[in-house]
């Protein structure tokens, strides 16, 4: 596929994304993509062939300008044009005669079909064009009901590259159930039923949903386990279950003595669904089976042929690729959040106070991240706090997290010194015996005193503390500010000290708290201070929920640590409250 952008046409859109330059081309009929204002970002060779024109004679192009004419030559009057007014609506349109202007001025007669389309880069208000040459000029445009007839070889093109684009845009199991449901109904059957294998081989009738109108229903009365898969079964669900071939079966097709009992249970699905006609493909990966799709018809609905069959077995191919990445990305983010829970520590218990933590993975990383937090009692009874970053999140990031946390305790606990030097030393060990390049880190020390609770800290790069009264008043604590670790400048760090009030709150948090692209930091410090504010009276695990849930920026893409400490409210106040960790 030839695609430009920006570089090679001045004033032109950007190129698009690689995924939507191969499912152009995977596309049997001429296909382009427009972007908001209308103009071209992307075309595939048929497109290019089939106008007799080159790539580069037709992105940046205003599309109906360039190729839009009536039956006699002419550009067609935008008033008049029934795409510009679908393009212009946001929906899903189609005309079976109509005319495009060839590279040599010559009329191309075609059919044609748009849809919005949400995966050209990240653009959400693109938009697909499909189009086929036709000799038959004299077709309607209306639309026919699938279910009543076959698909045209342009509508399955449509319906393919849409699941395409909607199955493999997201990495959540159900979610891709959802997409793939809302793709085959009503739009090939009344019923789709999902039966998927689980890890453990057993399999699950997943969904059963029925189309009401425009209303999906789902019958949870027909989901859950199944019996065992049995090895040589010829019935069609056995059969497409092992992956052996799709099928078309029918309520005659059980009606026979069953053979195991995953057939009794299609017996019962085709008595309880009055389902006339089935079609039934595997669902699988590059990798395994994953499951069957079963598309069922009643009422007066056209049977199934064996002539529906490939475009069944072609959307729950890519079905099967979307879920078994879902799942891969899953188990993988299963297995990093366990890591790093077990990377990161339990409270300590410390009479007096309350601490509260909670630590959020990236959404769209490895789930394991460079974030952290610590808290342990010292040698001298005092209570040491920090929060960190080590740049990244990645594997890599939380190796060097946990070299520069268990230095840093060691550090600590062996010298009775102030925090900044404390941080001195750190800095000069962990550009030569770790893999840390660069990290921001907070180290303070809480102690009580006569006059109240104490707080000693020095801040290497870190984003500032931030001190809330028990009457909601919010401060940063910028004092004790120095250059992040792991730059060789070996400069004095200072310290910093403050007596914190009774019933006040302590917060440390890394920058993905606060951080928000296309914001400035100041703007997520100033909303951070007045969520901060406005909970102060919460309990302190209801504020530190809170503050997450409030704050946290919705396309944040780096994670989350957070640590909260709160000191006795009066003089009499005391005990232990044990900490806890999310």
């Amino acid at each position: 596929m030839a695609v430009a952008g920006s570089a090679d046409l001045p004033g032109k859109p950007e190129a698009p994304s690689a995924a939507l330059a191969g499912l152009l081309d995977a596309i049997g009929a001429g296909a382009y993509v427009v972007d908001a204002q209308g103009r071209i970002i992307a075309v595939n060779a048929l497109a290019e062939r089939l106008l007799e024109r080159p790539a580069v004679d037709l992105l940046g192009r205003d599309a109906h300008d360039l190729l839009h004419r009536d039956a006699a030559g002419r550009p067609m009057p935008r008033a008049r044009c029934r795409m510009r007014h679908a393009f212009h609506a946001g929906r899903p349109a189609q005309v079976e005669s109509d005319y495009f202007a060839r590279g040599d001025g010559s009329l191309l007669p075609i059919s044609w079909l748009i849809a919005p389309y949400g995966g050209a880069g990240g653009d959400e208000s693109a938009t697909l064009v499909l189009f086929h040459v036709v000799d038959d000029r004299g077709r309607g445009g209306t639309r026919p009901d699938p279910s009543a007839q076959p698909l045209t070889e342009l509508e399955r093109l449509a319906l393919l590259a849409e699941a395409t684009a909607r199955l493999t845009s997201t990495l959540d199991v159900d979610e891709t159930l959802r997409r793939l449901v809302a793709l085959v109904v009503p739009r090939l059957a009344e019923w789709a039923v999902i039966d998927l294998i689980t890890e453990r081989d057993e399999v699950w009738r997943t969904v059963v949903v029925h189309a009401e109108g425009d209303t999906l229903v789902h019958h949870d009365d027909l989901q859950g386990p199944m019996p065992p898969l049995p090895e040589e079964s010829p019935m069609p669900l056995s059969r497409a279950l092992r992956g052996v071939a799709s099928a078309v079966a029918a309520p005659e097709t059980y009606q026979r003595e069953p053979d195991s009992g995953i057939a009794l249970e299609q017996r019962r699905l085709f008595e309880a669904t009055g389902m006339h006609s089935a079609a039934i493909a595997p669902i699988r990966s590059a990798r395994e089976v994953l499951g069957a799709l079963t598309l069922g018809r009643a009422g007066r609905s056209r049977e199934f042929t064996p002539a529906d069959l490939p475009l069944i077995e072609d959307i729950a191919r890519r079905a099967g690729i979307a879920l078994d990445n879902a799942r891969l990305y899953q188990r993988q983010r299963k297995v990093a959040e366990t890591m790093q829970n077990h990377l990161l520590p339990q409270m300590p218990r410390v009479p007096g106070l309350e601490m509260t933590v909670r630590y959020l993975p990236a959404p769209n990383a490895s789930q394991v991240g460079g974030d952290w937090y610590d808290a342990f009692r010292l040698s001298d009874d005092a209570t040491a706090l920090a929060v960190g970053d080590v740049v990244g999140h990645d594997l890599e990031a939380a190796a060097g997290m946990a070299q520069l946390r268990n230095m840093l305790r060691a550090y600590a606990w062996s010298q009775q010194d102030p925090p900044s030097r404390i941080l001195e030393r750190l800095d000069e060990a962990i550009m030569h015996i770790t893999d840390v390049t660069m990290a921001t880190v907070i180290l303070s020390r809480v102690e009580e005193t006569p006059d109240g609770w104490k707080l000693s800290w020095t801040n290497a790069g870190h984003p500032p503390p931030l001190l809330i009264s028990h009457d909601g008043l919010a401060r940063y604590l910028t004092d004790g500010h120095g250059i992040l670790l792991g730059t060789g400048v070996g400069r004095p760090r200072p310290d910093a000290t403050v007596l914190l009030p009774p019933g006040s709150t302590l917060v440390l948090y890394t920058d993905g708290l606060i951080e928000e692209p296309g914001h400035t930091l100041d703007e997520g410090l100033d909303r951070l201070r007045r969520h901060a504010a406005a909970l102060a009276h919460r309990p302190l695990a209801s504020f530190t929920d809170q503050l997450l849930r409030r704050v946290r920026p919705l396309d944040n893409d780096d994670d989350v640590a957070l640590l909260t400490l709160r000191t006795p409210s009066g003089p009499n106040a005391g005990g232990t409250a044990p900490g806890s960790r999310r």
